[in-house]
């Protein structure tokens, strides 16, 4: 199948669109990322993955705020004097709501008295009012009205008034279950779906709607948790527009008045630039304020700056003692990065067993990347028993979340059947939700499947431009897919130049197959000039990653003097190097060494084994060399017939010099069956031609062509 080529251009302005289209959101406001996962299969929550269980009972309902418990939709029968009870319960709960933030607060003409005012809450929820619920969840949340932080409790009222469309409370369960508080569950698909409520919330009752009890909490009351909220709205853009400019300033206005969570998000802002010039050091100052508060994501934040050397000085055991101490308090991003120092040795010994307990620990509160870091746990029997359907069940959990690479290590599952039943329909789905958020890997993947037909029909022009995508994000396997099309015209005209310079990106960031690549190139002069010094150079950076291509050819390359100097104990050992990897070239090159004492000493049975275990891997120079041994009795006893059958072999797959032994061979059996060629034979084979050879049933056909 032919494809016509690609013009670049179409790269470029297809690239924009689907980029344009698909670009994953960020998600701002949350603690700097822990980095990437060691070892993952490539190796982090779309709304539209949601199953929306939670909301279907309310998905329909619009949000409106005469909209209560909704008892009464099913009571269109009750008397006007039920309805008439119904508004004084509800004038009476307003009243107790009213009064209540004016405790909470000291909103005049009222005292400050945090008790009263929660008594007030717990009525006006008990008549009924979401807005008291909502308002509850946040005294719970950041301990105001003289109760402890419970943050169990507060995200219980927050669904109570979310539930209800309460513009507060499905405010709040959008951030909480995007970033989660120590045993809340995060669920990113779910606070996707919480902002979207909260957007159609604003349609129907005017901008900030849904907010303004936290606009009145930051600016009338100067409330310091109220404007750290506030400043969340801004920051991720949930009931108000985004604003960095905005956030920044309502973060500082609540650190100034030493809010921990306030301190703690404003270290974010100055780390990372976010609506004011970036400052690392300045950035730890706030998170060490925070963190002195017990603060988690602020003493795991500490930690991050200590691994990675921002605002202070790299130090990874200090990271380390950081990230338990938030993780003992129950912080799932601490937990996860704990987790990876066990696994990767970082800063304490390497424990496998105690880096899939923290995942589990973080997987369990929902995080998305510690459910798929102990997903890859256990697929590969990392610290746990190995256990592909459990892998593949961790790896759907944060993908539903939206997860890019467990979305794209899921496909890979239902794609070779790992813990899934294989589906390769499936696995395409999975790897589109992935790349749709820009994930390389799953870019790649995609372009593979393509590329081959799996999942989807072939398309050489659409493996290429995925390739493309992949490639030019520094993605090394792409480079070299990449590099293969332009080498053989596949979805490209072939352009051998262009393969070599995709070969060298991806050799050059250390692919061993990008390396053996580059090193053929040069050897054959493709796409370069020729230079067998470099060639070999690339050839050894490739074998010893223990690429068995590359060390049979390294091996070749001494052998025959071929940019460097003729070392036969140098080419044994590179081909002994390959052959452990049932390298069939290799075995039969290392067969040759050994039948003429080449580099080794001479072992005529050993050549032949080598040849034989060549051959059965269909490698047709051994099939001749086998035949050869069987003929002369070289390393074995002379069996004709074994001959006959390995010649026979080889010359079907196009070895003239099999195909002229066998008519020599046949024609010696054919005249002196068992014994050797006598005086006559050159006579008989040049009497008899393949057709006799056929009808005296001493061949099973023609062999192929010549090669």
């Amino acid at each position: 199948m032919t494809h016509s080529s690609i013009p670049l251009t179409h790269f470029f302005q297809r690239s924009r669109h689907v980029l344009s289209k698909w670009q994953p959101k960020r998600h701002y406001g949350s603690p700097p990322s822990t980095g990437s996962t060691p070892g993952t299969l490539s190796h982090c929550r779309s709304s539209s993955d949601s199953d929306g269980s939670l909301f279907s009972c309310t998905s329909q309902l619009s949000c409106t705020a005469d909209h209560d418990h909704g008892s009464h939709c099913s009571q269109s029968n009750s008397s006007s004097s039920n309805d008439e009870d119904d508004d004084d319960s509800k004038e009476e709960a307003h009243q107790l709501l009213h009064s209540a933030t004016g405790y909470l607060f000291g909103r005049a003409p009222y005292q400050r008295q945090p008790d009263k005012a929660m008594t007030l809450l717990q009525q006006a929820h008990d008549l009924g009012l979401k807005e008291a619920s909502s308002i509850l969840g946040f005294c719970y949340e950041f301990g105001l009205g003289a109760v402890q932080k419970d943050y169990q409790a507060a995200e219980r009222y927050y669904l109570l008034g979310a539930k209800r469309c309460d513009g507060l409370g499905m405010t709040r369960l959008a951030f909480l279950r995007k970033y989660g508080r120590p045993n809340v569950l995060i669920d990113r698909a779910e606070s996707e779906e919480w902002a979207e409520r909260v957007r159609r919330f604003n349609q129907q009752h005017g901008e900030a709607a849904a907010v303004q009890w936290l606009i009145q909490g930051a600016t009338i009351d100067k409330n310091a948790a109220c404007q750290y909220a506030l400043g969340v709205c801004y920051h991720d853009g949930i009931g108000l527009c985004k604003d960095e400019a905005l956030a920044f300033h309502w973060y500082k206005a609540s650190a100034d008045q030493g809010n921990e969570r306030g301190q703690g998000i404003l270290g974010y802002c100055y780390g990372e630039g976010f609506g004011v010039q970036k400052d690392q050091v300045e950035a730890m100052r706030w998170y060490r304020l925070a963190a002195a508060q017990d603060e988690t994501v602020a003493i795991y934040n500490v930690g991050y700056c200590y691994e990675d050397g921002i605002g202070v000085e790299k130090n990874v055991n200090e990271a380390v003692k950081w990230y338990r101490r938030s993780a003992e308090q129950g912080n799932a991003f601490a937990q996860n990065s704990l987790g990876y120092c066990y696994e990767d040795g970082i800063g304490v010994k390497q424990d496998n067993a105690t880096a899939a307990f923290w995942y589990e620990r973080s997987a369990e509160q929902g995080y998305p990347w510690a459910q798929c870091n102990l997903g890859y746990c256990y697929q590969n029997g990392i610290g746990v028993q190995k256990d592909d359907t459990l892998g593949a069940n961790w790896y759907r959990k944060a993908a539903w979340q939206g997860h890019a690479r467990a979305q794209h290590n899921l496909g890979f599952c239902h794609q070779n059947g790992i813990g899934v039943a294989k589906d390769e329909a499936e696995a395409v789905k999975w790897y589109r939700r992935s790349a749709e958020r820009g994930n390389i890997f799953a870019y790649h993947s995609l372009g593979y499947c393509y590329q081959n037909g799996i999942g989807v029909d072939i398309n050489e022009q659409e493996a290429v431009f995925w390739y493309y995508l992949s490639a030019e994000e520094n993605h090394a396997p792409a480079q070299l897919s990449l590099g293969y099309c332009y080498r053989n015209g596949i979805g490209v005209a072939k352009d051998e130049r262009e393969a070599v310079k995709w070969f060298k990106r991806s050799a050059e960031q250390g692919n061993a197959l990008a390396q053996n690549s580059l090193g053929f190139c040069f050897e054959e002069g493709l796409g370069v000039k020729k230079d067998a010094t470099r060639a070999v150079h690339w050839y050894h950076k490739s074998a010893k990653q223990g690429n068995p291509w590359a060390q049979c050819n390294l091996g070749f390359c001494y052998a025959n003097g071929i940019g460097v100097d003729v070392d036969n104990t140098q080419a044994v050992f590179w081909y002994q190097q390959a052959s452990r990897q049932n390298h069939a070239r290799a075995l039969d090159k290392l067969g040759l060494h050994l039948q003429q004492g080449l580099g080794i000493e001479k072992d005529e049975n050993a050549a032949f084994a080598h040849f034989q275990r060549a051959a059965e891997l269909n490698h047709t120079a051994a099939q001749y060399h086998l035949a050869n041994c069987y003929e002369q009795g070289l390393g074995c006893t002379v069996n004709l017939q074994q001959a006959t059958y390995w010649f026979e072999r080889a010359s079907l797959a196009g070895c003239r010099s099999s195909h002229e032994r066998l008519r020599s061979l046949l024609v010696r059996c054919l005249l002196t069956p068992g014994a050797s060629m006598g005086p006559n034979s050159t006579a008989a084979a040049l009497i008899l031609d393949d057709r006799d050879l056929v009808r005296s049933g001493f061949i099973a056909g023609y062999s192929a062509p010549a090669a």
